[in-house]
């Protein structure tokens, strides 16, 4: 719910309030991402939308729009501790730019975070990393911070 509320209301309902409020939109019949599975048992998770969905966006000079096409965004990715390093980012890009090219995108667009120094603790990854995105078929359209590229892959029909 991060990238769908202001920080005052996502900070007001941390925990169970804002767990419900994904319920809701679950419940709405909006399709918030994609989950990937091995086994029966979920591993990952991506987030996908439509980038309007995400109102934060939409505040970030360093996220701010490219240009004026529309775009799909993945925002946040999780992916399980005995899964993690090995690909399950790539394959959930994959299947979301899939996904989102089967409901009308023609763009899919992501804000990885590129590490400073050294290795990045896990959970300071959470909208992934530039090669995954690479990988994947993404390439870098703008920069506007060091360590936050806008990655972008075109959905060829």
């Amino acid at each position: 719910m991060w990238w769908r509320l202001d920080r005052k209301t996502f900070d007001a309902g941390k925990g169970a309030k804002n767990r419900r409020a994904m319920k809701k939109v679950v419940d709405s019949g909006e399709v918030p991402g994609i989950l990937i599975y091995r086994g029966g048992v979920p591993i990952g998770w991506c987030a996908l939308a439509p980038r309007e969905r995400y109102p934060r966006l939409a505040r970030s000079r360093v996220l701010a729009p490219v240009d004026e096409r529309p775009v799909w965004s993945v925002v946040c990715f999780f992916v399980a501790k005995p899964w993690r390093r090995r690909g399950i980012t790539r394959a959930l890009l994959e299947a979301a730019v899939a996904w989102a090219g089967e409901h009308g995108a023609r763009i899919v667009e992501g804000y990885p975070v590129v590490a400073r120094r050294g290795a990045m603790p896990d959970a300071f990854a959470y909208t992934g990393l530039p090669g995954a995105f690479e990988r994947a078929g993404f390439r870098e359209v703008a920069r506007r911070s060091e360590t936050r590229p806008i990655m972008r892959r075109e959905i060829r029909r």
